[in-house]
């Protein structure tokens, strides 16, 4: 159906082009060949295929339009049209329950290892990684974006994946007085309400002065999106053989649904100074600035109840592998099925401000020498707050058979979730972050011109950098504390019910409207407001204040003294294991020669050249050691396995890290004829470690395993079984960087300005893949003697492949009559295919322990809830298949676009946020504790194939004026996630965001 859906849709749009095409051409004769004006749209892809096609390198672009004219709302969604490139949909990669409606993560050919740049200098976001989030960046200040697939000697280290170059203008990239204003509205249907503005404005001159030409240029940029995102939630599924006689039977903890109201606000400012004395001698300088303000809030419905405690009615159905299909889920022993209401807000502040200076200068015809000096800074904050109401719902019916789950509520059971006195106060949990890095680098090259019928230039150059980052994050970083709950047992004396007057207050009752698009009806629930997730830490406080008076209530009946811990914000801010100080230099020195034989029938031409690069790191960290061994005192005995000697402490700890690396490269290209060529490119590239990868807080334990006999006429005895030495750390400054030898073939034939088809075939070695597993971490004894702790942390610690190929056609068929040749389409596919092997196998067939960064079997593999071990798991967010499919129209005054965007489904995470705990059934035949619901689990979490549909609409009014209608996600596309799970690929969630709908107003002259 979304297919006929889509093609429906492009059909319709392409039939509005033509007709609107034909009505500017009706009173040409139809005998006449077509003349063709080469603007807009079409101009941008011919621009682009020049790019391509005249390039040293492997590379694709993206070119705007005009100023202000990228072909989509955010730069994420531009790089998803380019061939071998694929965007996330969820905020964050640790968090897949949140859907990005503008996508967030950026992958080329499968790999997230992506270098990103500004004017071909280094680009990054404060967020404990190393490039940019590309959704930070206005579109708007944008002239172009190059993704470079291999890279050569010449460009700056840092990409496996690929590099992506943001492009700004220039004064004199215009022949004189450049003005361009832009004003646009956009509409989320789904989210309804107000529309939300965008604007832009660029002003560029240059001018004839008596020390040279001399160009100015500034550009302004203020965009607003309000959207909205509707989900529905299976919880994963648990094994029962005590449901159904003689079977085992699988089934969800419970289903959910939430919605979530998304607001950001993007501003940019970018000025440019630009300064030419001759052909000699020019400088330019740049600022640019990106401010990026997102706030989301959101009410949610979760399951929080015993999966094992549960009773399904008699007359539920199951799939062929036991998983269960519809029915009604009750749990009288429990007096209801345990579900929390939450209110969660969260919002984020960043800005990055670049100022850069260029000189190149010509002493002779055949030097060429070029400084530039660059210092960048980030800075980010975020806060994160859910406070939580709960409910125990009598009853929950399901149905699981059709494309996403319908959840069944008769009169009687939508009331009783309306009623607010059914409720009790829950639990709170906070966040907050705030990371700052700086940046400072020096780049000198020179190039050298032979006056020589094969060598072109010899390039060579050095660069310096320095660059801080550090990062605090509130410890605990996700601080969850209860406020009443049933466990708490005789603690207190009853629940926080909304029904006592001492408790009421500070909700509301949500009515989830229009909900899922108007396409599905869900009971109303009762919510913290707002302001109490806000209001923190005061809001909290006076929550807390609850358990206070229920404490001592519970207390004064049992006539005892009250015990009654207080609740403490988490601390944030001076605190060791909540910072991350970083401290890295690199010196890097290449060279480059460029040659060609153009007297040959089919001429080559092309580069070779290495790359050396010296990095240094510094880390500011500490270690703490806890020291829980048996202590026995006197007469009582100790026997057994010694027990070391090793006060506890805490202390403040630094680290130094360097390493070199030889980075050779190779790209050569054959002219088969004017309009066909064919590429070789062999490089080694790397990707360093993510600063939130090498913080170095270490915590250690000593525990001991112990067996105490009591003796009638003596002293009882302490035997030591074993003596366990583990610790866990948060990063490892120590890490290398991942390395990848990559070879690229590529054939090319443009068959026209605009015209092409091009086919690319990578393969790509990776080494030193980080994952987390144990090493070991050696501490003294109050003797000097060492002893090895074994420490799960990040460790170079995997071995991989990515191999595939990209095709991608685009043509306007100029020949067809009068005004069908504007039509054109533009198509690209890609495949990828990857593996990945640990150095040291972690993997066992059942899995034992709990859910934490120790067991590393768990976090590797991921764990069912039956206790069994999953294995053999591609590389995270590589998508084997994805295309785009674009329908174009350029004629006249008339330009439109109709764009599909598909890829196959993904491995998001092993361990993430919401599939995941440690409750699951230990089936091992061979454990002591078979049958005992203890064990950790972590479920491979998927997204599903994806593709949605987006059009525009545009008319030129004269040279100086256009009008511009988009739609995003036509379709209303859902996107749906996965968990993986013996009885197969279940559903997880189904997200729906609607369409967006924009008008657009473009002037310039």
């Amino acid at each position: 159906m979304n297919q006929l859906k889509l093609t429906a849709i492009a059909l319709a749009a392409a039939q509005i082009a033509f007709l609107a095409g034909a009505a500017h051409a009706q009173t040409a004769d139809s005998a006449t060949p077509a003349t063709v004006v080469v603007t807009g749209q079409r101009a941008s892809l011919e621009n682009a295929q020049k790019i391509k096609q005249n390039s040293d390198e492997i590379v694709d672009s993206i070119v705007a339009a005009d100023i202000g004219k990228l072909p989509d709302k955010s730069v994420t969604e531009v790089l998803q049209r380019v061939v071998g490139v694929t965007i996330d949909r969820t905020m964050s990669r640790s968090d897949p329950e949140h859907y990005s409606v503008e996508g967030s993560g950026v992958s080329i050919r499968g790999l997230s290892w992506v270098r990103s740049e500004l004017n071909g200098r280094d680009s990054f976001s404060a967020n404990g990684g190393r490039s940019l989030n590309f959704e930070d960046v206005p579109p708007e200040l944008m002239a172009g974006v190059d993704i470079y697939k291999n890279p050569s000697a010449e460009q700056i280290e840092g990409g496996i994946g690929g590099l992506v170059n943001l492009r700004t203008a220039l004064p004199f990239d215009f022949k004189g007085r450049k003005v361009a204003l832009s004003a646009s509205t956009t509409y989320s249907e789904l989210k309804g309400g107000k529309w939300s503005p965008s604007a832009s404005l660029l002003l560029s001159d240059r001018w004839k002065t008596g020390i040279g030409e001399v160009g100015l240029l500034i550009d302004l940029a203020h965009s607003e999106s309000g959207t909205r995102t509707d989900g529905f939630q299976v919880e994963p599924y648990y094994p029962r053989d005590n449901i159904v006689d003689g079977r085992t039977v699988w089934i969800p903890k419970g289903a959910q649904w939430r919605t979530l109201n998304f607001n950001r606000e993007r501003q940019g400012l970018y000025g440019a100074l630009q300064w030419k004395k001759d052909a000699n001698l020019r400088s330019h300088l740049t600022f640019f600035k990106s401010k990026y303000e997102m706030q989301w809030d959101e009410n949610a419905i979760f399951a929080a109840s015993n999966p094992y405690n549960f009773q399904v009615s008699r007359d539920a159905t199951y799939g062929a592998n036991g998983q269960f299909l519809t029915g009604t889920f009750t749990s009288p022993q429990d007096g209801g099925i345990d579900f929390g209401a939450d209110t969660r807000i969260a919002n984020r502040k960043s800005d990055t401000t670049d100022i850069s200076w260029n000189v190149e200068w010509r002493p002779t015809d055949s030097w060429t020498l070029t400084g530039d000096l660059q210092r960048i800074k980030a800075k980010s904050n975020g806060f994160d707050s859910t406070v939580a109401t709960a409910i125990k719902m009598q009853s929950e019916t399901l149905d699981l058979t059709g494309s996403r789950p319908n959840l069944i509520f008769n009169d009687a059971q939508r009331a009783y979730l309306a009623d607010p006195s059914k409720y009790y106060w829950n639990f709170t949990q906070e966040h907050l972050d705030r990371s700052e890095s700086e940046s400072k680098a020096l780049k000198l090259d020179a190039k050298y011109t032979f006056d020589n019928p094969v060598l072109r230039d010899v390039r060579f150059g050095v660069r310096f950098t320095k660059r801080d980052a550090t990062t605090e994050l509130s410890n605990p970083d996700y601080h969850w504390a209860a406020v009443t709950a049933p466990w708490m047992g005789t603690s207190i004396s009853s629940l926080a019910y909304l029904s006592d007057p001492r408790f009421s207050g500070n909700t509301h009752l949500h009515t989830f409207d229009n909900f899922y698009n108007g396409n599905a009806s869900v009971p109303s629930l009762v919510f913290p407001d707002v302001s109490v997730a806000t209001g923190f830490p005061q809001s909290y406080a006076a929550l807390h204040q609850y358990y206070q008076i229920l404490c001592r209530e519970a207390a004064a009946s049992a006539g005892t003294a009250p015990n009654c811990n207080a609740w403490t914000p988490a601390a944030f801010g001076n605190n060791p294991s909540g910072i991350n100080e970083q401290s890295e230099k690199t010196k890097a020195f290449y060279t480059q020669l460029r040659f060609g034989w153009d007297d040959l029938k089919m001429p080559i031409d092309g580069n070779v050249g290495v790359r050396y690069v010296k990095t240094e790191m510094d880390a500011n960290g500490y270690t703490v050691f806890n020291n829980t061994s048996a202590i026995v005192n006197p007469p009582q005995t100790l026997s057994g396995v010694p027990i070391p000697n090793i006060p506890a402490y805490s202390a403040a700890r630094s680290y130094d890290n360097s390493y070199s690396n030889v980075l050779p490269s190779l790209n050569l290209r054959l002219k088969a004829r004017d309009d066909l060529q064919f590429r070789f490119a062999l490089a080694r590239a790397i990707s360093r470690p993510d600063f939130s990868q090498l913080q170095g807080y270490t915590t250690l334990s000593q525990s001991t395993d112990t067996t105490t006999t009591i003796f009638p006429n003596r002293p009882s005895n302490t035997n030591v079984n074993a003596v366990n030495q583990t610790g866990e750390g948060k990063g490892n400054p120590m890490l290398r960087p991942i390395k990848s030898d990559q070879l690229d073939l590529t054939g090319e034939w443009y068959f026209g300005k605009s015209s092409s088809i091009t086919m690319a075939m990578f393969h790509k070695r990776l080494k030193d893949i980080i994952v987390n597993q144990t090493y070991q971490y050696p501490i003294p004894d109050v003797n000097g003697q060492m002893y090895n702790f074994n420490v799960t942390a990040p460790v170079n610690g995997a071995t991989g492949r990515a191999t595939g190929f990209e095709v991608a056609y685009q043509q306007y068929f100029d020949k067809l009559p009068g005004a069908w040749a504007g039509l054109g389409v533009q198509a690209n596919y890609t495949y990828v295919d990857s593996n990945t092997k640990l150095s040291n196998s972690t993997f066992t067939a059942y899995c034992s322990g709990g859910n934490d960064a120790a067991n590393v079997n768990l976090n590797q593999n991921g764990c069912d809830t039956n206790g069994q071990s999953f294995g053999n798991l591609p590389l995270q967010y590589l998508s084997k298949n994805a295309y785009n499919l674009a329908l174009l129209y350029d004629y006249g005054k008339w330009s439109a676009r109709a764009a599909w965007s598909w890829r196959s489904k993904n491995l998001q995470g092993v361990n993430v946020n919401g599939t995941r705990g440690g409750d699951g059934t230990d089936t091992n035949p061979n454990s002591a504790t078979r049958g005992a619901t203890n064990i950790g689990w972590a479920l491979p979490t998927w997204a599903d194939d994806y593709g949605q549909l987006d059009a525009s609409v545009s008319y030129q009014f004269n040279e100086r004026v256009q009008v511009v209608v988009d739609g995003s996600n036509l379709t209303d596309s859902t996107y749906k996630q996965l968990m993986q799970q013996g009885i197969g690929m279940m559903g997880r969630a189904w997200f729906k965001s609607g369409p967006r709908y924009s008008a657009k107003l473009n002037y310039s002259f």
